[in-house]
């Protein structure tokens, strides 16, 4: 398992280019340093070349790994009752990357010896089969089955060679003869033999670095492969789950912590811009010993590491990669190879009838993610890097390398369609340099330098070498300016899981906005109240002590004392973290506006639209609709509350979508990728749309708001179904395409909430209130909205009077 301080995910290790299988599952924590190298039982058999047994150590650590009072011991392949670990001790160290050498029993055949041993036993290995133990201390071990001996702590490592041996880690390796060793060519320790070890001639090497006949090891060569060998022109390695040697390279870059490695760069490009001359090549637990400027000779496996696993709903691209590696300095202090300066097509990636793409050539001169991947592990350069999407928790930020390329007013990339996802968006994440906490429209002047990833949570990006110089965008929280007293003010919020159980400031910080920013609406629909615990799963529903508190902050700041209307859930029915029992509820100011409660509603009563005195009325106020429909399956039911304002009615519906968890990532392999959670939010819309057309049916001048978080976008279809025929109009749909946004996710600037009002509601006054989106420093993850409007009286002659008339009497100051 790879795991990130920050992310997890599987390495994929497979033996054919076109598929890809996970690694095998150890059983048992894999040595970090010291460990079983080679091993070897054939030594002065007949047709044996070596006159000796061996076995040979290895340190993949960074230290010194002292063996004083350790030894190497042996048991046969099928132990019996009878059988006895055989002791070798050991005596001294294994240096950083060094190698340890072991002489066993010699025979009468062979022709070349050893040479010099570190340490001398006794031992007659099998040459076909048996277990040998790197064991700290020199007590015989006594257990003879994998689960005994896994249990005992003082096995640093175990290595069953033959596949008839009993006791091994996971499974055996191949069998071995009186001519071949098992050995571990790239000191991998998986916990599983037959992965890690391969069969080939014995190669046994001392502490000297010592081969057979006393001469020092040749001078490593460049092997066959080069890093755009491995990188071929598709997603996949040609190369996948084989082994290489000998990979030249520079370093151009080092990862010391979270997942370990490096970066390598082949400064003889070939001529297929559709290869990236850039690799990187993983250490696992091991923080690597190279230096950047290091001209390096790797060896290993090649792998596709995809975030989060290899199963068929993980949209994920991968990363290719050099695992089990054994690195080969050849020089120091060389130059780095000059970063590449991105320059982004303006299309984002192929379709492919929603298959993946990974077996596609790369078109790296049309498709931004193509480019992007033909740069896999190379140095890049973005100049003056704008930011669309503000620092997050983990120390990410977006920007763009194309700051032409659909800009908001305040600095974003804004998201106005599924075939213009903004291909010049990447993810930034610390490397070497750790940017400053950014807001959407600040600016890293200069060169911002890094190697390209892919990682999860965003795809492709850039992990830093160098940063350039931050400069302030200068935006800042913005303030609605404050409604008329003719006006209805509705306004919407995502409060993002907001709970009793939350510290005072993020209440305070919420309040200040709705009373501040916001300018005291008469009316707040919220999203994302939870009950009076959080998520404390006990059965808790209520969430008296959450508004409590909330309205409590709000008059503290300022504002008015604030009355609220909502429902509880059903225990665990909502959706949302699991114990919290999100809702949505309004809140609404008394001295302005009148909430009509009619009793009756509950979790499971559905309210219905009836006529009164010729006029459509609630059945109960506020009541749920349609809570039994399967479209709220797991998600929060809109809740419907009747308004009087100035003798007018007024019908609010407070809405909260079901969100899209579970669809297929835009930047993913599935081409175009698959929007699943759209099926349920259609049929949301659907039974909203059914309770507009109820209140219509019966009084078509009907004052409807619908407000809230509708989780899709002002062009999706769930959007469409609300607003088709005209009965309610989409105010974001009325802003500028520039404006359209409410929410910033991957650096695109889009909206998920929205207030609809009914067509002929004509005066109005509509604004997104910018106030956490943008900003690294967040309340919620949402912007609220606002919209101040003149209800209708059912008959535009009326209105056209009465609002004259009320113009006249603010303009007099009445």
């Amino acid at each position: 398992m790879r795991t990130d301080p920050l992310r997890t995910g599987l390495v994929l290790t497979a033996a054919a280019a076109v598929t890809l299988a996970l690694a095998a599952p150890a059983s048992a924590t894999p040595s970090p340093d010291a460990l079983i190298a080679e091993v070897y039982g054939g030594g002065g058999n007949s047709g044996a070349t070596l006159t000796q047994d061996f076995v040979e150590l290895a340190n993949r650590g960074t230290a010194s790994v002292g063996l004083d009072g350790w030894s190497v011991q042996y048991l046969p392949a099928s132990a019996s009752a009878a059988s006895q670990w055989q002791v070798t001790p050991l005596t001294g160290a294994i240096a950083p990357a060094g190698r340890y050498l072991v002489a066993q029993a010699k025979g009468t055949g062979g022709t070349v010896a050893l040479p010099t041993p570190d340490a001398t036993g006794s031992t007659a290995l099998s040459a076909t089969g048996g277990t040998v133990a790197l064991v700290s201390g020199t007590t015989p071990l006594t257990c003879k089955t994998v689960a005994d001996c896994g249990a005992d702590t003082r096995i640093r490592d175990l290595v069953g060679y033959g596949t008839a041996t009993v006791v091994r880690e996971t499974t055996p390796t191949a069998n071995t003869a009186n001519a071949t060793a098992a050995a571990r060519p790239a000191l991998v320790d998986t916990d599983d033999n037959s992965a890690d070890f391969a069969i080939g001639v014995p190669t046994p090497t001392n502490s000297r670095g010592e081969t057979p006949g006393g001469g020092e090891p040749e001078e490593p060569q460049p092997g066959d492969k080069r890093v755009h060998d491995i990188q071929g022109t598709t997603r996949i390695s040609p190369l996948l789950g084989q082994k290489v040697a000998g990979v030249p390279g520079v370093v151009t870059a080092v990862r010391a912590v979270g997942d370990r490695g490096f970066w390598i760069q082949d400064t003889a490009a070939d001529n297929d811009p559709r290869t990236s001359e850039g690799l990187f090549v993983y250490t696992a637990g091991t923080a690597p010993t190279v230096e950047t400027g290091d001209a390096v000779l790797v060896s290993g496996t090649v792998a596709e590491y995809r975030p989060a696993g290899d199963t068929a709903s993980n949209s994920n691209q991968t990363l290719t990669e050099i695992t089990g590696a054994t690195v080969s300095v050849v020089s120091r202090n060389n130059p780095v190879p000059a970063p590449v300066v991105l320059a982004v097509p303006d299309a984002y990636l192929p379709a492919n009838g929603g298959a993946s793409i990974e077996s596609l050539p790369l078109d790296p001169a049309r498709y931004g993610q193509d480019y992007f991947e033909s740069l896999e592990g190379t140095l890049v350069q973005v100049n003056d890097a704008r930011v669309v999407g503000p620092t997050n928790g983990y120390n990410e930020t977006w920007i763009t390398a194309r700051p032409d390329q659909n800009p908001t007013v305040r600095g974003g990339s804004i998201y106005l369609g599924y075939d213009q996802p903004n291909s010049g968006r990447i993810k930034v994440k610390p490397g070497a340099a750790t940017p400053a906490k950014s807001n959407v429209g600040d600016v890293w002047r200069g060169a911002t330098v890094g190697t390209i990833e892919y990682t999860d949570f965003g795809g492709y990006t850039l992990a830093t070498k160098s940063v350039g110089e931050y400069v302030s965008g200068g935006i800042q929280p913005e303030k609605t300016d404050a409604g008329r007293k003719s006006e209805l003010s509705v306004a919407t919020y995502n409060v993002e899981n907001l709970a009793a159980t939350n510290d005072q400031a993020k209440f305070d910080r919420l309040a200040g906005a709705v009373v501040t920013n916001l300018a005291s609406p008469d009316v707040v629909v919220l999203e994302e109240i939870q009950d009076d615990n959080g998520t404390v799963d006990d059965g808790t529903v209520t969430a008296n002590a959450t508004l409590t508190r909330f309205t409590d902050a709000i008059a503290a700041a300022g504002g008015p004392r604030y009355q609220w209307r909502q429902i509880d859930p059903q225990n665990k029915t909502d959706g949302g973290a699991p114990g919290g029992n999100i809702r949505v509820a309004f809140l609404f100011d008394p001295a302005r506006v009148q909430f009509v409660d009619r009793a009756g509603g509950d979790a499971t009563t559905p309210v219905s639209v009836v006529k009164q005195y010729g006029r459509a009325a609630l059945s109960v106020s506020p009541g749920r609709i349609d809570p039994a429909n399967p479209a709220w399956e797991s998600s929060r039911k809109p809740l419907a509350g009747e308004f009087k304002f100035r003798g007018r009615t007024v019908f609010v519906v407070a809405n909260h979508f079901n969100s899209k968890g579970g669809d297929q990532a835009v930047h993913g392999r599935y081409q175009q990728p698959n929007r699943s959670s759209e099926v349920q939010r259609a049929k949301q819309a659907t039974a909203l749309r059914a309770f507009v057309d109820q209140v219509k049916a019966i009084d078509k001048g009907a004052n409807v708001v619908l407000a809230g978080d509708i989780n899709d976008y002002q062009f999706s279809p769930a959007v469409g179904t609300l607003t088709a025929g005209g009965a309610v109009v989409d105010l974001i749909a009325t802003l500028p395409p520039a404006e359209r946004y409410s929410y910033v996710f991957e650096g695109n600037s889009q909206t998920l909430d929205h207030i609809l009002i009914s067509s002929n509601i004509t005066r109005y006054r509509y604004d997104v209130v910018h106030v956490n989106a943008e900003f690294a420093d967040q309340a919620s993850d949402h912007d609220p909205q606002v919209v101040k409007l003149r209800p209708s009286t059912g008959d535009p002659r009326v209105d056209r009077l009465l609002f004259a008339l009320e113009d006249l009497a603010e303009c007099l100051g009445a």
